[in-house]
């Protein structure tokens, strides 16, 4: 493979406190200082002047669909809209079918993976057996299969003693436990943000407390257990400050949002658009200013985007039986941008930072920076470029997006993973 030379770019690295225009040197696979006059010349450049330059994406919470449900995604599809987003390592859910809760399963998976897949992607196990909640899966065979955490994301397990012991053996095998937030007692029925505006329209509501009642649970079984829990997509004011109250204690927890719960409240629902459906609900003004507070001052660690692909044919229905989710990998970056950084001025690099090293970190995953050494992951974007997103032609097999037909300024222009352009601003190419 060429060396490659990305020249005059604004090269932000947050793992090296880097942000300045440079270069950045490719060779063998691998981020170098430099290159030689002889290999300079060899080199293939790519002029990155009023581009960023940044460590490819992190995002630890995908939806894939594969096996069982390939006609909403695919392995193949969805790293597409990885590349195309600019993210060059992802973390897939275990919720497929069936359920990823053995090693048949995962090593199939990760075959497809090795197959299909142009972005690193990584498998998760479930916690429980076929997402049940009701008996523990054989958590010490899936970390020896390679999962990089346990989740029954899609669920939640309700048993507390059955959480316990999860916890127990997620520590032993030193895997991170990510847990989706919800008291089911509490949301029998429930399709949307419980409040003012699921009176008006006459939908049954979905209270914070079904939340916060588990958030407040996990982080007591942290505090016993010693595990390390992972918080998905927090969309509640009071959960926010649960949370940082437990970080004070030095309790075990982190936590991610999303940039749908970031950028959407429950008001967009007042047309029963059944694709501003998801769960978590969409929240209040309120819960929105409370989570980028959160991002502010570290109290929720990351961005994710819960990619949650679901056909047409799915999703357009009467809004109390559409599926929940959304896409979200080819508009995380410019939605992120648009509301972190132009809306509430927190700085380019620690926007990057909340989608790079430190989603890489909190897994323990070799990704998230530009140091010499590392592998050549960079996702190179337009901070300025305006463009309207059109969800039919992207790279998902599905097209649910609250942003189709929206215009989102900041857009991806080439997307590496190993040294190899894998996205070149209009077509994915396999590694």
């Amino acid at each position: 493979m060429p060396s490659l030379w990305i020249k005059n770019a604004r090269v932000i690295d947050p793992a090296n406190k880097r942000d300045r225009v440079g270069d950045v040197f490719v060779q063998n696979e691998k981020i170098v200082a430099s290159l030689s006059a002889a290999d300079k010349k060899k080199a293939k450049v790519i002029d990155g002047t009023g581009l960023v330059a940044c460590p490819g994406l992190v995002d630890i919470h995908v939806h894939f669909r594969e096996p069982g449900q390939t006609h909403k995604e695919t392995i193949a599809t969805g790293s597409h809209c990885a590349a195309a987003g600019g993210f060059t390592t992802v973390v897939c859910m275990p919720n497929t079918s069936p359920p990823a809760s053995n090693t048949g399963t995962i090593q199939y998976i990760k075959d497809v993976i090795e197959r299909d897949a142009v972005v690193k992607v990584l498998p998760t196990g479930c916690i429980t057996v076929d997402m049940k909640g009701e008996t523990l899966a054989p958590i010490g065979s899936l970390a020896r299969a390679g999962v990089v955490a346990i989740t029954d994301d899609g669920d939640c397990v309700q048993s507390n003693e059955l959480m316990r012991r999860a916890c127990e053996y997620a520590k032993m095998f030193d895997l991170p436990l990510m847990d989706h937030c919800q008291d089911h007692s509490m949301t029998v029925g429930a399709v949307m943000n419980e409040g003012v505006v699921s009176t008006r329209l006459g939908l049954r509501g979905w209270p914070n407390a079904a939340e916060d009642l588990i958030v407040a649970r996990n982080a007591i079984l942290s505090t016993y257990s010693g595990a390390h829990i992972h918080l998905q997509h927090i969309s509640s004011k009071n959960a926010v400050e649960l949370i940082r109250r437990a970080k004070a204690r030095g309790v075990k927890i982190t936590a991610e949002a999303t940039p749908h719960h970031l950028a959407l409240t429950d008001e967009c629902i007042e047309g029963y658009d059944p694709k501003f459906k998801m769960n978590p609900p969409l929240r209040t003004a309120e819960d929105q200013q409370a989570i980028i507070g959160g991002l502010r001052d570290g109290t929720i660690d990351i961005i994710a985007t819960d990619h949650a692909p679901h056909t047409d044919y799915e999703k357009d229905q009467e809004f109390d039986y559409a599926p929940n989710g959304i896409l979200g990998l080819e508009t995380a970056l410019p939605v992120t941008l648009g509301v972190l950084q132009r809306q509430n001025k927190f700085r380019l690099a620690k926007v990057i930072d909340l989608m790079t090293r430190k989603p890489a970190e909190l897994l323990g995953l070799p990704a998230g920076t530009l140091s010499a050494g590392a592998a050549a992951d960079i996702c190179l974007f337009d901070p300025q470029e305006k463009w309207t997103y059109d969800a039919k032609a992207g790279f998902s097999k599905s097209a649910n997006s609250p942003w189709d037909g929206e215009e989102l300024q900041g857009r991806v222009k080439t997307t590496i993973v190993n040294g190899k352009v894998v996205f070149d601003g209009k077509k994915v190419r396999k590694r």
